[in-house]
């Protein structure tokens, strides 16, 4: 299954305002998100099976150390954000997986993003009340 053995792999996932920075290389299994293991680092578990997805798609849990720098935005989008870095670096490590890693949707950028406030109103979509008297 290995194929660049020699070197590690940096990609980079975003999602929302969040950017992550992931260093993917053959190993034995460790992840550290911003120094810390990702059940401290993302609290819910929801977040760290999101962020670990694909190493679950591909049964490769403990065959790759990965470094993660996870910036801006909350938690979920950084997962989020995770979740798409560690499949391009999964993708990249070996272009065989990435008909299973696009079939699971996690090679798919989240295009989604909070609308910005207009001017006037209280919110992006939101009016103040009408009053015709």
């Amino acid at each position: 299954m290995a194929t660049k053995t020699d070197k590690d792999i940096t990609t980079v996932g975003r999602r929302k305002t969040a950017s992550a920075r992931i260093r993917l290389k053959a190993g034995s299994g460790k992840i550290e998100v911003n120094g810390k293991s990702p059940s401290d680092y993302f609290k819910a578990e929801d977040f760290t099976r999101n962020a670990l997805s694909p190493l679950d798609t591909l049964d490769a849990k403990d065959q790759f150390d990965i470094s993660i720098n996870a910036t801006g935005g909350g938690l979920n989008g950084q997962a989020g954000a995770v979740r798409l870095g560690i499949a391009r670096a999964l993708e990249k490590f070996n272009s065989e997986d990435r008909v299973t890693l696009k079939k699971e949707g996690h090679l798919s950028r989240d295009p989604r993003s909070r609308e910005r406030k207009k001017s006037g109103q209280p919110g992006a979509r939101k009016r103040f009340q009408f009053s015709k008297r």
